[in-house]
C-alpha cells in the first residue's frame, strides 16, 4: 500500500514515514499543502494522512480540492486542536476518519487498517479466498491452514491483488502502489514476484490464485469465501 503523509511537524513526520514503513508501507512525505495538492492530484495513493494545521494550504481545503478533482483516496485527518468543530469541518470536507494528537501508533495503524479495507470493501481484517488467507493485521498468510513465508515486497504484491480480487491490476499500476516515485521499477522485477508467490501459495498448480492476463497486467481469481 501506498501512502501520502502531510505534516509540518519534522518530528512527528519522521515519526510517522518510520513507523509506516517499519510495518511495510511505501510512504512519501511533504510538509507543505500545496505541494500536497500536486502530489495527490498528479500520482496515485492508497490513502493520505493529512495534517489540519498547514502552510501555504490549510489541511481543510486541501481535502477539498482533491474531493472536487475526484480524487477517492482514504482520507485520515491528524490535529492538535480539542475543538470538536474542526474534527466535524474535517470530515464534512471529505476526510474519512480523524486522530488527535498524540496518539498512539498502534491506534493510527489500526485505524489505517480498516480504512484500506473498508475501501477495498472488506469489513473483517482477514481476506479469506478459499484455502488461501491473508490477516491484514498481523500481515501473516495462510494457504490451507499453514504459514506461507513471504519477503516484504513478495507480501504487498499479494495484498495489493487480494485488496483488489477480480480487478485486471496493470503492472504500472501494481509498481506505483509498492515503490516510491524515484524508485527504478523494473517491469521484470514484479514478474520475479509473481512467479515467486505462484510457487509459494500454489507449488502443485491447483489453485491458480493469479492470473496473467495478456497485454493488460495480473488478476487476482479466488473466488472470496
Amino acid at each position: 500500500m501506498k501512502l501520502l503523509v502531510v505534516e509540518d511537524d519534522a518530528d512527528l513526520r519522521r515519526q510517522l514515514v518510520s513507523g509506516l514503513e517499519s510495518n511495510g508501507y511505501t510512504v512519501e512525505e511533504t510538509a507543505d499543502g500545496q505541494e500536497a495538492l500536486y502530489l495527490g492530484t498528479e500520482f496515485s495513493y492508497d490513502l493520505a494522512i493529512v495534517d489540519l494545521g498547514l502552510p501555504s494550504l490549510s489541511g481543510v481545503d486541501l481535502i477539498k480540492k482533491w474531493r472536487a478533482n475526484e480524487r477517492n483516496f482514504p482520507i485520515l485527518i491528524l490535529t492538535a486542536r480539542s475543538d470538536w468543530q474542526d474534527k466535524v469541518e474535517g470530515l464534512e470536507a471529505g476526510a474519512d476518519d480523524f486522530l488527535v494528537k498524540p496518539f498512539h501508533m498502534e491506534e493510527l495503524m489500526a485505524r489505517l487498517n480498516a480504512l484500506l479495507r473498508r475501501a477495498a470493501g472488506h469489513a473483517k481484517p482477514v481476506l479469506e479466498f478459499g484455502a488461501l488467507s491473508l490477516d491484514t493485521v498481523g500481515r501473516v498468510v495462510s494457504c490451507d491452514s499453514r504459514p506461507v513465508k513471504l519477503t516484504s515486497y513478495e507480501y504487498r504484491t499479494l495484498e495489493y491483488l487480494m485488496l483488489n480480487a477480480g480487478k485486471t491490476v496493470s503492472k504500472s499500476e501494481l509498481t506505483e502502489h509498492l515503490y516510491h516515485q524515484d524508485f527504478d521499477r523494473d517491469s521484470n522485477v514484479l514478474e520475479v514476484f509473481i512467479r515467486r508467490l505462484r510457487q509459494k501459495l500454489d507449488p502443485e498448480q491447483k489453485l491458480q490464485p493469479i492470473t496473467t492476463v495478456r497485454g493488460l497486467g495480473y488478476r487476482f481469481d479466488l473466488p472470496s469465501s
